[in-house]
């Protein structure tokens, strides 16, 4: 059964429900943190009361510095409207780990740009080393990966479409809002990866939907080859959907409110994430 950690000023915390426990390490940085599960299993199974998430302050699970890998056209019905026709040949993009921000953060729209847009993603959190050129099948998913983390790809467009500056559009602060949960994996967890869904409202309205089942790359998470980065432990890979994988909420973005910059919100992304029923493994 998968765990749900989550980091605060103070230190991690296991979740069992609506309660935390604070797990005994003196882990400062998530590789660090996947490095001292056993400690995350013993918060996690502790008799301790604990203490209530909803009193929790929660930071990006994922610390920095790390390396951001996003996939492209992530779903069917993104290909279509980006023009996109037959197969999609997987595509890889950066995004600098300034970006990462805590998932209550205000995003932040910088003065020069029109045209923010938001995705809300699933970030693979790695667990071990992934050279380049590393072929990773099926079996070997639970080598690789250590957890899963709820974020949001946040784009300015006009920076992105008009110049074709991918990274600079996707990597401004606060452009890749994560968490509050990291959900660490164990092997059979694995399983339920395409039965899983993630949903985004922006002010209470439904606007993405989707199951990892429908996503255009399902097959990648089967087999792939990796490309550049990440290439160490606790570095993330975005691009699929996924919650909890016992049927625990890996969390939301957390009504994150969409600033400009007089701090006046534009809008309030917030990720929901719920299990589908069970599908043929592809």
């Amino acid at each position: 059964m998968s765990t749900n950690v989550l980091r605060t000023a103070d230190g991690w915390w296991a979740v069992r429900g609506e309660r935390a426990v604070p797990v005994r390490t003196e882990a400062a940085t998530t590789a660090e943190l996947i490095a001292d599960r056993a400690a995350v299993k013993e918060a996690a199974a502790s008799g301790k009361q604990g203490t209530p998430v909803a009193d929790l302050a929660a930071l990006s699970p994922v610390t920095t510095p790390c390396r951001v890998v996003a996939q492209m056209v992530n779903y069917r019905s993104h290909a279509r409207d980006s023009g996109f026709t037959g197969d999609i040949p997987p595509a890889f993009f950066r995004k600098a780990s300034g970006s990462v921000s805590g998932p209550a953060d205000a995003i932040v729209r910088p003065a020069h740009v029109a045209l923010l847009d938001y995705e809300v993603e699933l970030g693979l959190v790695m667990g071990a080393p992934l050279p380049v050129g590393t072929v990773v099948g099926e079996p070997d998913l639970p080598s690789y990966v250590a957890g899963l983390v709820v974020t949001d790809d946040v784009s300015a467009r006009d920076v992105q479409l008009t110049r074709t500056q991918f990274y600079e559009s996707k990597s401004y602060p606060t452009f890749t809002p994560t968490g509050p949960h990291l959900a660490l994996l164990e092997p059979e967890d694995f399983a339920h990866l395409l039965d899983l869904r993630l949903r985004l409202s922006v002010n209470g309205e439904l606007r993405q939907d989707r199951t990892l089942g429908t996503a255009a790359w399902a097959s990648l998470l089967h087999t792939t080859r990796s490309p550049r980065p990440p290439g160490n432990p606790a570095e993330a890979l975005a691009g699929n959907p996924a919650e909890s994988l016992a049927g625990n909420p890996v969390g939301s973005l957390a009504g994150n409110p969409v600033e400009n910059p007089a701090g006046n919100p534009v809008e309030n992304p917030q990720g929901t994430l719920s299990r589908t029923p069970p599908r043929t493994p592809l």
